[in-house]
């Protein structure tokens, strides 16, 4: 496993993989690595001859620079964690050589960017855009993976790629979790014991709205998780929504589509954490 830290290295460990043939895929991290990550780059080992890490805190994507400047980095360990899953090469660049000048473009993603995530962190797709658009063309992958934690995330990524009519297949990953039921976050680190404790209520409310969607209307089970997650020490949620997977709309009926998630962000203490479940 190979470690670069500039774009010049990085594409001519490319180029010289792609002279001997053989797929590229891709894993853009922000680092802090956990299993959640490292299942991702087992599957682009699997899929791929050829697999790139890319550990990078993207200052562009942070609406908030107390969350940027409290995001945990460990590189050494991140690097360790890497050792034997199938990661060829590791890019972990500065912000300087990812920004060597300020990046001003806006991309439009209508609706899809405007809910949810969009609404509360404004901003933050159009930094992942610019980010992941720039690996991207750094990268040239044929595969780039990305966990379905963030599902808002994944469908503007999809939707970017459209845009940019870039020739890269975006694969979908699921959700990794303790064996307690909770996401893996880089951010769960920062949890202290007892919020750690209350953050187990955010996947079980979501796997038991899951049963009561089978006599419950929409309306009714986001009124519940709401007033459950609120009523949980240390946390308050700043939303909870179901929605069609595509388009993200909201619903207002189960049958106004197959295919619906369940997306939820919760501050736990000073932590914010999201997850979601699909209704389908």
């Amino acid at each position: 496993m190979k470690i670069v830290y500039t774009v010049s290295a990085l594409k001519e460990s490319i180029n010289h993989h792609r002279q001997n043939s053989g797929s590229v895929g891709f894993v853009p991290t922000m680092g802090a690595l956990h299993e959640g990550h490292i299942s991702l780059v087992r599957q682009a080992a699997s899929k791929n001859s050829f697999v790139v890490v890319s550990i990078f805190v993207n200052p562009t994507q942070f609406n908030d620079k107390e969350d940027l400047k409290k995001y945990p980095r460990d590189l050494n360990s991140d690097i360790k964690l890497l050792e034997g899953t199938g990661c060829n090469l590791v890019f972990a660049p500065k912000a300087d050589e990812v920004y060597p000048e300020t990046d001003k473009r806006i991309f439009e993603f209508g609706d899809l960017g405007a809910v949810m995530e969009g609404e509360h962190r404004p901003g933050h797709f159009n930094g992942v855009a610019q980010v992941v658009s720039k690996l991207f063309d750094m990268v040239m992958p044929d595969r780039a993976y990305f966990g379905k934690k963030d599902f808002q995330q994944l469908a503007i990524i999809k939707n970017m790629v459209k845009q940019l009519n870039l020739p890269i297949e975006i694969i979908p990953c699921d959700i990794v979790r303790e064996t307690d039921g909770l996401a893996m976050s880089s951010r769960n680190v920062r949890l202290t014991s007892k919020e750690r404790e209350s953050a187990l209520a955010i996947s079980k409310t979501l796997f038991d709205a899951i049963k009561q969607s089978k006599n419950k209307s929409v309306s009714e089970v986001k009124k519940w998780v709401i007033e459950t997650i609120n009523n949980t020490p240390y946390l308050k949620i700043e939303y909870f929504d179901i929605v069609d997977d595509n388009t993200l709309a909201t619903l207002s009926d189960w049958e106004e589509t197959r295919n619906k998630t369940g997306c939820i962000a919760v501050m736990c203490g000073n932590v914010r954490l999201i997850d979601n479940v699909s209704f389908s």
